[in-house]
């Protein structure tokens, strides 16, 4: 067991000078932040040189873990032979239209050109956009309401926040903002009613978004943006005809499928892509995180050619096409991520995730005997535990209680690096280079964690 953390010095220094994103203000003032210092492999270090394996791979993104010599590297050799130049008016660093290049050939069929941007958010807000853009090129101002789903999760920033269906983000941040819809959320476990099959469910979601965008008008919806797997919202895989059931309704009304892949892409659930993997057809895809191993800041959006071909028109008529940012097509992250994709192919970074995959969600699955444990659920290397005080009812805990947090606490404790979502979720998403030991080692401190949660939610009477 790591020894128990005090507010060091290093600390002290980040609670004077540092505005956590995505945290508890007052809890990491009182408690102080986790210092970590360095890593080798799946492991990250603290100050105090105690070792956790990072089941998170950081946030969902460090792919190739936390010591990969080789994007260090070209990262290097990028920033000796053209630090930054800009794909602004005409111009173009060579290492961008390599990356783009590359990413066009294992991308989803159907996608043609790139822009790149610095993070998932802002390739979620340039999908928003373009899809603004695109509608105005084809005389249909009215067409632009973006439908999001409940628990979906695109971003931070102001359009993406608002196509996220999360109460956090939303909070005291004046969002969403108008023009923003959301529709229900495929989780099978909690939102289907009594006696509903998976495939019944699918069908009444699809039935559901299908009297959404009737009710609101065909004629004002632009676009339905969808992860493959819902990420931040608590890893919910959707029933397998769901999105077999929802593209036929979003064709019918010549509504837009923007796929969001900066969680699921490059090899998380088992394919290059998780459009791949639920057999998505996309006409925008937005990728990040894992597109650079999460060593650098990147991201990219892609569009379809009929996409494309509106975009190029529009420009003629307005003399520019007026959206882009200074660190767009940046030649040391668009050399990262090549080096990337490269060792992704040359190691079968897909073979191994569908070789080890299986081996973390059967784990997870047994976990479902545990008294804590309602539901396991998850795909390749992506999974969940949903912790409940009730298994029959599947009746969850108090927020209040903050069970699903002293389970991460716990697993801290014990060595490893989880994170806890809303609903007292624990997410799994370790780098994809995890052995299959290394899974056995995380599920053996994640089992630890959850008898140490028992034996809390038993001491305070909070099971049924």
């Amino acid at each position: 067991m790591n020894e128990a953390r005090t507010v060091t010095p290093a600390a002290r220094r980040d609670l004077t000078y540092h505005l956590h994103p995505s945290t508890n203000l007052r809890q990491v003032e009182n408690e102080g932040p986790l210092v970590i210092t360095r890593g080798e492999g799946v492991y990250v270090f603290d100050e105090h040189g105690n070792r956790y394996l990072e089941g998170m791979a950081g946030l969902w993104c460090a792919s190739l873990g936390f010591s990969e010599r080789r994007l260090a590297e070209a990262a290097y050799r990028q920033m000796i032979e053209l630090p930054f130049y800009h794909a602004f008016a005409g111009k173009v660093p060579a290492i961008a239209t390599e990356l783009a290049e590359k990413l066009v050939s294992i991308a989803p069929a159907g996608l043609s050109r790139v822009i790149f941007a610095n993070s998932g958010s802002e390739a979620n807000d340039t999908a928003i956009k373009l899809i603004w853009y695109y509608n105005n090129a084809l005389g249909r101002p009215d067409k632009k309401k973006i439908i999001g789903r409940q628990k979906g999760y695109h971003g931070m920033t102001v359009a993406a926040a608002s196509v996220t269906g999360l109460a956090f983000v939303h909070g005291d941040f004046d969002l969403p903002r108008g023009g923003f819809l959301h529709t229900a959320c495929p989780h099978h476990y909690r939102f289907a009613r009594p006696g509903e099959t998976e495939e019944q469910f699918a069908e009444r979601l699809a039935r559901e978004l299908d009297a959404l965008i009737v009710r609101e008008g065909a004629a004002t919806v632009a676009a339905f943006f969808a992860e493959p797997v819902m990420g931040a919202g608590g890893v919910i895989v959707p029933p397998a005809t769901y999105f077999e059931h929802i593209q036929p309704v979003l064709r019918k009304h010549d509504v837009l499928l923007v796929v969001d892949e900066v969680i699921c892409g490059f090899g998380r659930t088992g394919n290059m892509f998780g459009s791949q993997t639920f057999a998505l057809e996309p006409d925008i895809l937005t990728c990040a995180k894992a597109l650079t191993a999460g060593y650098v800041p990147m991201s990219a959006t892609l569009v379809s050619p009929h996409i494309y071909e509106a975009l190029l028109a529009q420009s003629d008529k307005l003399g520019i096409f007026g959206h882009g940012y200074t660190y767009s097509a940046h030649p040391l992250p668009a050399a990262v991520a090549l080096e990337t994709i490269r060792i992704y192919e040359e190691r079968d970074i897909v073979g191994h995730v569908r070789k080890v995959g299986p081996r973390l969600q059967a784990a997870l699955r047994a976990l479902t005997e545990h008294p804590l444990v309602g539901e396991a659920r998850g795909v390749g290397l992506i999974g969940a535990l949903e912790l409940v005080r009730d298994k029959a009812a599947r009746r969850g805990f108090d927020p209040k209680a903050g069970v699903g947090a002293y389970v991460v606490k716990r697993a801290q404790e014990h060595g490893a690096i989880l994170r806890n979502m809303a609903g007292d979720v624990i997410a799994f998403s370790p780098p994809l280079i995890i052995s299959e030991s290394e899974i056995d080692a995380l599920v053996d401190r994640i089992a630890r964690a959850l008898d140490d949660t028992l034996a809390m939610v038993r001491e305070r009477g909070l099971l049924d």
